[in-house]
């Protein structure tokens, strides 16, 4: 069963790394303690049972409490669904390093190969066009072509 703990905005991994090392010492029967990403505010807890997440969350810090009742794995496994990370890049985009040596610079997609997530790409202010790959998780979309 999946329960959901409300926590401070901006404190998930936070609580969730408390909660880890609570469960640890412990020795609590919880399954697993998820973050994700686009549901902030919240933090999904796999447990048999609500007893067990009540005594995990006693006492901790920028913890505001449990939301009643248990889920069911259908209900949030859209969260944990894999996606591409190049489904939204195409040919011909204008993108950003955000991370690398070329960090901060502007670049065009040249290809996309979307079984490695790899984007091979050029800088837009070089002087020569120099092919450049990078992983897909290391650039941001300006705007698409």
């Amino acid at each position: 069963m999946i329960f959901t703990i409300r926590t401070t905005v901006g404190q998930e991994r936070i609580v969730a790394d408390l909660l880890k090392s609570k469960q640890t010492k412990a020795e609590q029967e919880i399954y697993s303690i998820v973050v994700v990403d686009n549901l902030r505010g919240y933090i999904l807890v796999e447990a048999p049972n609500e007893a067990e997440v009540r005594k995990l969350i006693y006492n901790v810090p920028h913890l505001k409490g449990l939301v009643p009742g248990g889920i069911d794995l259908s209900e949030v496994k859209q969260f944990f669904e894999e996606k591409s990370l190049t489904v939204d890049i195409h040919k011909g985009d204008l993108v950003e390093l955000t991370s690398g040596p070329f960090k901060g610079e502007k670049a065009k997609v040249v290809r996309v190969d979307d079984a490695k997530d790899k984007i091979t790409l050029e800088l837009v202010e070089a002087t020569v066009p120099i092919p450049v790959t990078m992983d897909a998780s290391a650039i941001r979309v300006i705007t698409q072509k």
